[in-house]
């Protein structure tokens, strides 16, 4: 089992015992997805406070363990979304591969997305 199947494994585990203990409802894949999503947008607040994004205060120093905490917050509620709508580790990483490879072109100006092209500068030297 690979890093990305072990996360997968671990977080369907956590789900199952969570939605146990806690006797959540039978919810839809889209209902517990809508809940995901919002509590990943609470994580990315969370996240937010940490990398100094209140332009109106005085920063703080970054703190890396909390914002690696943060991270794998959002981390477990991308993963958990995953397992809702039936994509698997290796779906998953098969997919970033070719978005990662779209998004290459993209920026390299070899797709039809032209709004995408890097221009004079912005090119790679």
């Amino acid at each position: 089992m690979d890093r990305l199947e072990h996360i997968f494994a671990l977080q369907e585990r956590f789900d199952q015992d969570l939605a146990r203990r806690r006797r959540l409802p039978d919810y839809s894949a889209a209902e517990w997805i809508q809940k995901e999503v919002l509590a990943m947008v609470a994580e990315l607040g969370e996240l937010l406070e940490e990398v100094n994004f209140k332009w109106w205060k005085n920063p703080h120093p970054l703190d890396r363990e909390a914002i690696k905490g943060e991270l794998v917050d959002i981390l477990h509620f991308l993963v958990s979304m995953c397992l809702k709508a039936g994509i698997t580790a290796e779906e998953f990483y098969q997919a970033y591969l070719a978005k990662n490879q779209e998004n290459f072109r993209r920026q390299q100006g070899l797709t039809d997305r032209r709004e995408y092209a890097a221009t004079g500068e912005d090119k790679e030297a």
